[in-house]
């Protein structure tokens, strides 16, 4: 028991939690353009599939790394983390990118074949385009550039 205590207080206190669950709409959004790419390059509804559910996995993720993102900045950084007002808003832009992409996809399940594909394809590389300006911007917290 002491050794699970340890754990949670190592995973708690002694490191944050955010960068921790920051990774994985980052990586998740990543592997959701690539396999889209891939089924775009292969003509594969598998790859799309697989687009799919990560791109729906980064949607729920990004709630996470944001509710740990939030609780960082009023622990850690006592609310006044550097550019945390431009994190809050471009995490809430992209949840509800991930969000609607996750969304519109399952209610449509051809939406890959259908009319909006170029809107489909493009909404992909805009929630990687906000993933990579929230990266550089917790890189501003962390190494102070």
């Amino acid at each position: 028991m002491a050794l699970i205590k340890e754990i949670i207080h190592a995973l708690l206190v002694v490191q944050p939690p955010h960068p921790l669950f920051v990774h994985f709409p980052i990586a998740l959004i990543s592997a959701a353009l690539f396999f889209l790419l891939l089924a775009l390059w292969r003509k594969s509804d598998l790859y799309e599939k697989i687009a799919f559910a990560n791109i729906s996995l980064a949607a729920v993720s990004t709630i996470v790394a944001g509710i740990v993102g939030f609780r960082d900045n009023v622990v850690i950084f006592k609310g006044i983390a550097p550019n945390y007002i431009a994190k809050i808003v471009i995490a809430s832009a992209l949840f509800i990118l991930t969000g609607a992409i996750a969304i519109l996809r399952w209610r449509n399940p051809h939406l890959f074949h259908g009319r909006y594909k170029a809107l489909y394809v493009a909404a992909h590389f805009v929630a990687f385009a906000l993933v990579a300006v929230q990266g550089f911007l917790g890189g501003i917290i962390v190494y102070g550039f």
